[in-house]
């Protein structure tokens, strides 16, 4: 420790504390214009100029660590003049265009020269203008109001890891700029804007919407991933025309693009706004509310009494709040007395979620977020984390860069975390299996660990460097990497859609279940085993119990009991299945329906197909509560209105379940109900809260003898990417702004022998269907395998797969 006098209060902090750091812990303030908390420091404006006794010269607080002994002042006559002056030089070249500027009212630099007094310009100079970027994608940049803080740069690199803007020129010509000049190529999360001390950059989208103080701000929870970032929007009118995140919220202020730029989803002509009715062949007719809820549950009523309950199935969403899956459980369960219910996350996360909670006893993860950034070591298999989860990335980068983490990258793809890794396990697609147990074995070998001895002396059998080969890695390299994490008492892992969505994923998970038990990761000491899925509240949804009960059937066994015709009644909250795999399949299931009742946001290829159409109101249009994947539960409340006549899902369900089961609305409070049914949660305040406790003593699963088999000379993953979330950003103007369209992506090599060249049309075929888009020729992906975006329905790429297998076997062609 190091003790320190600052303006008289004796201190005593950390050897390398900052001076600013150290007044801080006494309650001084000194003030700053380019310091920002989640970044190294700059010293760039030295408006935190302070005096250390013995020195012949000010220091700046923010980037100067304190030393044992000294004296140091922060508020003095000469400090203060040093401080206006500052502000007046920085005046000399800055614009006064604040009329018109959209950072008015919320300016950093406003407020340090009001602050700071500087109320007069005693300096000139020949101003030159520099060129403002308006052919920057959602983000302007205006230079000639920069005071190059550096914070956008160090925001961008430190934290995004993303590198798309720096400092350049020398002297006078110095702005923030690209390296190369070209317009903003990058991630679009405007974590750089959200940084901004002054209207240098700001938002497009919100470019003269109104001056900030012109709108209400309320407090909400993102909508979109499942990291559960803290955000709030900006109404006007009722209608939300921005998100912005502060630093102190447990997102540090970091956002996606979609949690900054998503919002637009929200005002799309898409948006369903009267319910409607089909009546016997004809054609859907808009119809008040009572209408629709009388006849929903009528011919519910009648289809249960006639086929028994079993007749009816629902499908639920991870969009909706928990007290609206709880509802839609209870509806489903109770109200009408079918087991038959399940969602998307049944295409593999809720099977991943149901072993971790066999082996460990928990859903969700087994660690909060924050416990990435103090991890050891950090395994990343199968997710590309700035797709699914880009709050995860940022904590992984911190973890790496700050404080120096070992990366373990398992992927078939470069995805972005590669720059960051130690080593990257690019293996051969659909050998997760193999990569696995070579890890495990290597992990044994070098580290001496000592697992169960079955489980051992299965390993054992199995020859490392087979799974190396079969797995397209060396033995080597497989080695080296189980050094990295040998040793290590916290070692974390992340795992997502490539393994649970995996061709014999129930073994892969099992797997990875078991390297977790290797390296403890999944102990209360460890560092953590986070299952990651690309959607807000799939735990939630999981936890509320949408997933079949009672030898009720699963997704799969839903769509065949309709086409058995065992099924005759299909409720869809907050899900399109037309956007599903084998969606071919399920849209000519969906006809043969004596009932469908669609209740969503938005309008879509199953209108054609619905009898009921009950529009229903977005996330940020209701209050409730959402469960992150580390097991937070927040609260929301509404922040705008809904269009038209659209309810909140939870009012649309409760009447149905007073006009199915003939109750009081006084006895459906999910609230009340949620803590005594569902195990682990709690009343907190108005809200709920989750307790997640690790069962000690977990087993290891048998060892499953992996697949042999030739490599297909083509196979296609369909997956995220992180300029969209699900199909919802695919109605926000802003996020087609930079991503309008999906593509197919292939190795050069490839591209060569198959005569493709950038942006050529390639045409893929599979299962007797075939998807059209442009090429993108990338190293990113390995010869022999093709990346498509599952987000545009318009591409439909989602149709080639089967089952719930993300990765296929394709034939590829030009177009």
């Amino acid at each position: 420790m190091v003790s320190l006098t600052i303006d008289g209060k004796s201190v005593q902090v950390e050897a390398g504390t900052t001076i600013l750091d150290a007044a801080a812990k006494v309650g001084i303030t000194i003030p700053t214009l380019c310091w920002l908390e989640k970044v190294s420091p700059t010293g760039a404006c030295r408006v935190c100029a302070v005096e250390v006794e013995g020195v012949d010269r000010t220091m700046t607080a923010c980037n100067t660590p304190v030393k044992e002994g000294i004296n140091v002042t922060t508020q003095s006559p000469n400090l203060a003049e040093i401080r206006r002056k500052v502000m007046e030089l920085m005046l000399v070249n800055h614009p006064l265009d604040c009329p018109v500027c959209d950072a008015g009212g919320e300016c950093d630099l406003q407020n340090s020269c009001y602050n700071l007094s500087v109320n007069r310009q005693e300096y000139s100079a020949l101003l030159e203008r520099r060129q403002i970027r308006y052919d920057w994608p959602l983000i302007e940049s205006d230079p000639n109001r920069c005071i190059l803080c550096e914070k956008c740069v160090k925001v961008d690199h430190e934290v995004v890891g993303c590198d798309a803007i720096a400092i350049v020129n020398r002297g006078e010509a110095t702005i923030i700029d690209t390296v190369d000049g070209k317009p903003l190529n990058c991630e679009f999360c405007g974590n750089c804007v959200g940084a901004c001390p002054t209207g240098t950059l700001i938002s497009k989208p919100f470019k003269f919407r109104g001056r900030p103080w012109s709108f209400t701000r309320v407090q909400s929870v993102c909508a979109f991933c499942g990291t559960g970032c803290q955000i709030e929007y900006h109404v006007r009118n009722g209608i939300v025309e921005r998100v912005t995140s502060e630093d102190h919220t447990y997102n540090n202020g970091n956002l996606c693009i979609n949690g900054r730029f998503g919002y637009s989803y929200l005002n799309s002509p898409e948006r369903l706004t009267a319910p409607m009715l089909r009546v016997g062949g004809g054609s859907l007719a808009p119809t008040d509310w009572d209408t629709a809820f009388a006849h929903t549950a009528t011919k519910l009523k009648e289809i249960v009494g006639r086929d028994g309950a079993a007749a009816v199935a629902g499908l639920g969403s991870p969009r909706v709040s928990n007290e609206e899956s709880f509802l839609f459980a209870k509806l489903m369960r109770q109200g009408i007395g079918t087991g038959n219910i399940d969602s998307e996350a049944g295409l593999g996360f809720a099977q991943a979620q149901a072993q971790l909670q066999h082996r460990f006893g928990f859903t969700g993860a087994s660690k909060n977020l924050h416990d990435i950034e103090n991890a050891e070591a950090i395994i990343v298999f199968g997710t590309d984390l700035n797709a699914e989860a880009t709050n995860a990335e940022y904590r992984v980068i911190k973890a790496a860069t700050k404080n120096d983490a070992k990366l373990i990258l398992v992927n078939m793809r470069d995805v972005k975390l590669r720059k960051f890794a130690n080593s990257h396990l690019k293996y051969t697609p659909g050998t997760e299996l193999q990569v696995t147990y070579g890890l495990m074995k290597a992990l044994i070998e070098v580290g001496n660990l000592d697992p169960d001895p079955t489980v051992k002396a299965d390993l054992a059998a199995l020859s490392l460097a087979e799974l190396a080969t079969a797995s397209g890695l060396t033995e080597e390299l497989l080695l080296d990497t189980a050094r990295l994490i040998t040793g290590k008492s916290r070692v974390t892992i992340l795992f997502g859609s490539d393994v649970m969505r995996a061709s014999d994923a129930k073994n892969k998970v099992a797997a990875l279940a078991d390297l977790a038990l290797l390296t403890g990761s999944a102990t209360e000491q460890g560092g953590g085993i986070f299952p990651i899925d690309a959607k807000n509240n799939s735990v939630g949804l999981v936890d509320m119990g949408v997933t079949p009960a009672d030898n009720g059937k699963d997704f799969w066994g839903i769509i065949q009991g309709i086409e058995q015709g065992s099924i005759k009644a299909l409720y869809l909250m907050g899900c399109d299945p037309t956007t599903f795999p084998e969606n071919g399949r399920i849209r000519k299931a969906l006809a043969k329906l004596e009932l469908l009742i669609v209740q969503d946001i938005f309008k879509s290829d199953l209108l054609e197909l619905a009898h009921v159409v009950l529009p229903a109101a977005a996330p940020a249009e209701k209050s409730g509560t959402f469960t992150s994947g580390d097991n937070r539960v927040q609260s929301f409340d509404k922040a705008s209105n809904p269009p038209g006549q659209a309810k909140a899902d939870a009012a649309i369900l409760s009447e149905l379940l007073i006009r199915i089961a003939a109750g009081p609305a006084s006895s459906i409070d999910p609230v009340k109900e949620i803590p005594v049914a569902v195990p682990g949660y709690a009343a907190a305040g108005n809200g709920l809260t989750k307790k997640v406790a690790v069962k000690a003593g977990a087993a290891y699963a048998p060892i499953a003898k992996p697949a042999a088999g030739a490599r297909p000379k083509f196979q296609m993953l369909v997956g995220p990417i992180g300029f969209h979330n699900g199909t919802s950003t695919t109605r926000s103007e802003n996020n087609l702004t930079v991503s309008a369209s999906g593509y197919v992506e292939l190795h050069p090599t490839d591209a060569t022998a198959l005569g493709i060249t950038e942006g050529a049309n390639v045409r893929v075929s599979a299962g007797g269907g075939s998807i059209t888009a442009a090429a993108k020729v990338s190293q990113k992906v390995q010869p022999g395998l093709l990346f498509v975006p599952s987000h545009f329905r318009s591409l439909n790429a989602n149709a080639l797969l089967q089952g719930n297998c993300n990765l296929v076997e394709v034939k590829v062609e030009k177009g």
